[in-house]
């Protein structure tokens, strides 16, 4: 793949790159409607691989805010065409990487020194290029080590990129700015926290010891004098992303291994720690052979605060929504329902918050869940995309979900559809007070 020589970091660079993306997807509009002229049955297959690949490749120069949104779209299958979304999974592991020399000019801007000072040896050459960083293989004191190395610019682009980005969404995902505006504080410092690779840090280090217990996971461990705002550096993990792993054809007992490892994982980070590994995307999970898997990047944590904590998996516990007025009031708390709804109103979006509820809490439901049950997973992706054409939704005058819930539905998400891919079929451990109480005789 050929490397990156230079990233662009002033607001007029960054928005001339959106402009003329803006106009290559414009002009495949121009071209698809010609075609359609000739052929009226023609699908807009062509058109969104097209889009895609024009999007894409502004993105990827651009690195930073800009690929992570790809990034994140990739993971949300049936929001977007499936050229987009097959097109966005490359932000997760191989964008273009950096050339070396900008590689050489961040170690120095930050350590004073190269990395062959730094290192034993270094490779210049990256392994991995994702959204914010990319990745290197060092040595020292006989230690294979994994250096990830922050793209220039891209902390100080947030803020800007996200507002330079908003119009494209809107067009692109056939959303209201209303809608967009009340989560992007959220997703705002989110990224911005992604960039802060001292957080990171900090991060990797507490969450790593605190699940070092958990079957099955190894994490790395992590060296503080070998990193800085926008270096980080690790111990060498080896193993294989998902779609690589799956490759080998494992065994159903290797699948449901490390399917149950994630599981556990989750499970004991949301519901003990309170702070989560938001970013639950294939790239940040090495695979082996032997069902261990490896985890990675801590740069995505959610912290979830207990008020919301303490709502939203009440839902979970399927006793709740048999009791009306708690079920009213937790959607009150959890501002799916709001003060300025009319009892018409109320009972819509109580009946489909219910209907929803009921769906995804469904794994929850029983001590062990089938997650390869593709019928399943069709039938949530149906919902999801009738959701679009609901016109109360469309009409609302308020955008519904506290923005906690950004991040804690983007983790579950991202966990399901992975275990999916795996096809495990996991015991679903949770805390206690979330099982039902009644007990059938």
């Amino acid at each position: 793949m050929k490397s990156q020589t230079s990233v662009p970091t002033t607001k007029v660079a960054r928005a001339s790159q959106f402009v003329k993306a803006g106009v290559k997807v414009g002009g495949n509009y121009i071209k698809h409607y010609s075609k359609k002229l000739v052929d009226p049955s023609l699908s807009k297959d062509e058109l969104h691989k097209d889009n895609a690949a024009d999007i894409y490749d502004t993105l990827s120069e651009l690195k930073g805010s800009a690929l992570k949104m790809a990034q994140m779209l990739s993971m949300d299958r049936g929001l977007l065409p499936v050229a987009y979304s097959d097109k966005f999974t490359m932000a997760q592991y191989s964008a273009p990487p950096l050339s070396g020399p900008l590689v050489a000019k961040t170690f120095r801007t930050h350590f004073g020194k190269s990395p062959s000072e730094l290192f034993d040896k270094f490779d210049i050459e990256a392994v991995n290029a994702a959204s914010i960083g990319q990745v290197h293989q060092a040595w020292k004191d006989g230690k294979k080590l994994a250096v990830k190395v922050q793209y220039p610019g891209v902390a100080d682009a947030v803020s800007s990129d996200l507002k330079i980005a908003k119009p494209l969404a809107v067009r692109l995902l056939n959303l209201n700015e209303r809608d967009i505006d009340r989560y992007m504080g959220e997703v705002e410092s989110k990224l911005l926290e992604e960039t802060d690779y001292e957080l990171e840090l900090r991060r990797s280090i507490e969450i790593s010891e605190a699940c070092a217990h958990i079957a099955d996971l190894v994490f790395p461990k992590y060296y503080p004098a070998l990193s800085s705002k926008r270096i980080l550096t690790m111990d060498w993990l080896d193993g294989m992303h998902l779609k690589e792993f799956l490759k080998t054809n494992p065994s159903q007992a290797v699948r449901d291994q490390i399917g149950q490892a994630l599981w556990d994982f989750y499970d004991f980070q949301i519901h003990t720690l309170r702070q989560v590994h938001a970013d639950p995307h294939p790239g940040n999970f090495l695979m082996r052979a032997d069902g261990t898997m490896g985890v990675i990047d801590f740069g995505c944590v959610k912290v979830i605060p207990d008020f919301y904590y303490d709502n939203y998996f009440r839902l979970v516990n399927p006793d709740t929504l048999e009791d009306p007025a708690l079920t009213e009031e937790i959607f009150n708390n959890l501002e799916f329902l709001t003060d300025d709804d009319s009892p018409k109103e109320r009972v819509f979006f109580s009946n489909l918050f219910k209907e929803m509820t009921l769906m995804l809490a469904e794994p929850f439901a029983v001590e062990s869940f089938d997650f390869g049950d593709d019928s399943y997973f069709a039938k949530v992706y149906a919902f999801a995309e009738g959701l679009a054409g609901v016109q109360e939704l469309k009409n609302s005058k308020v955008a519904r979900g506290s923005q906690d819930g950004l991040y804690v539905n983007r983790t579950y998400y991202g966990l399901y559809a992975m275990l999916n891919e795996l096809k495990a079929n996991v015991v679903t451990t949770k805390p206690e007070w979330l099982r039902s109480q009644k007990v059938l005789v």
